[in-house]
């Protein structure tokens, strides 16, 4: 844990200006608030479980004021929500269990590999999208939510590219769409910190935390808005090309071969 004493407004400020675009992004698209702010905190030399218990933290707070932002704008299915959160946090649980003890980061290419072909599939349909397009509810929720939830807290960062994306796939509007896996994910990120508090202890708190908290929570009004206002079909369009580039980002980081 970081002493106070080195807590510098000159060492925080990277920390707010990530967490402000990462949550930016986060909360008018549904996903990458946990991949970037995970890449960044293991790039910088912060163990894996204790970077994801960090991002998970921060995340508490984050998504809870995104997703107060998503409800006042009313951007949540709660019949969607009440069928994914059971099965997300019970995800979350077994992925921040396994971390704590066991490295599972040796899937996460093969799993951003799947993000990035679902990414190239959603910008397909952003080109093809009519202007007036017909939305139908998602049917495939709660396994996805348990995968999305597992691969949150294991690998950092998948519920959004994962749950968001293929809800997407399914057909779902993706106002409504982003709007609720946002707001779902505050259980989720809650319930993994706390899952991560008793296994590895308070690691989690650190200066960067405090950076992206205070970031993530000046932008997260800001996400909302934009999901509200953009057209459908753009919206689907920066989905996709996020998707692809976290995924290829995070592929070409695994296998710096290629």
């Amino acid at each position: 844990m970081l002493e106070l004493s080195t807590w510098t407004l000159a060492g925080l400020l990277p920390f707010i200006a990530i967490g402000f675009v990462a949550q930016l992004i986060d909360g008018a698209l549904g996903m990458a608030f946990g991949v970037i702010s995970q890449t960044l905190l293991v790039t910088i030399g912060v163990p894996p479980a204790a970077a994801s218990a960090s991002v998970h933290l921060v995340e508490v707070f984050t998504t809870g004021a995104s997703g107060a932002s998503h409800i006042w704008h009313r951007n949540v299915d709660w019949g969607l929500f009440k069928r994914l959160v059971p099965f997300g946090v019970a995800g979350g649980v077994l992925g921040a269990y396994l971390l704590s003890n066991v490295d599972a980061s040796a899937a996460r290419p093969f799993v951003m590999a799947y993000l990035a072909a679902i990414g190239f599939y959603l910008l397909y349909r952003a080109f093809r999208m009519n202007l007036e397009p017909v939305f139908a509810d998602p049917k495939t929720t709660r396994p996805l939510a348990l995968v999305g939830g597992f691969l949150d807290a294991a690998g950092g960062g998948g519920w959004g590219p994962v749950v968001t994306s293929n809800l997407l796939i399914q057909g779902g509007e993706p106002r409504r769409i982003i709007g609720t896996v946002n707001s779902a994910e505050f259980l989720l990120a809650l319930t993994v910190s706390i899952t991560f508090l008793l296994t590895i202890g308070l690691e989690a708190f650190t200066i960067a935390a405090v950076g992206l908290i205070l970031g993530g929570v000046a932008a997260a009004p800001f996400g909302a808005i934009f999901a509200k206002r953009i057209r459908p079909q753009l919206l689907l369009f920066a989905v996709s090309i996020v998707l692809i580039a976290t995924s290829v980002y995070s592929i070409a980081k695994a296998w710096p071969i290629f």
